[in-house]
């Protein structure tokens, strides 16, 4: 997959995971196409490890698991990332 097409899945599930995730988040734009592009690649990952596919374009399949990753790493960014 080209380096466009994983940034603009990166920037749809960010912006998905930040809506089904809300919050304050010490992150602007930026970090969430971040945590996007590194929650597709994590979510890919687990996917394929488990058996279930890999992130491979932009389609429905691809996206859903790349929201996944970037949900999962969205809440650990916040848990390590957060001044208690």
């Amino acid at each position: 997959m080209g380096i466009l097409t994983w940034i603009i899945v990166g920037l749809v599930a960010g912006a998905i995971a930040k809506a089904l995730h809300p919050g304050k988040d010490p992150g602007g734009f930026i970090v969430t196409i971040l945590i996007g592009i590194a929650g597709a690649v994590i979510g890919g990952w687990i996917s394929s490890m488990l058996g279930y596919g890999t992130v491979d374009g932009f389609n429905f399949g691809s996206l859903f698991i790349a929201i996944l990753g970037a949900v999962l790493l969205l809440f650990i960014y916040r848990k390590f990332s957060s001044r208690s």
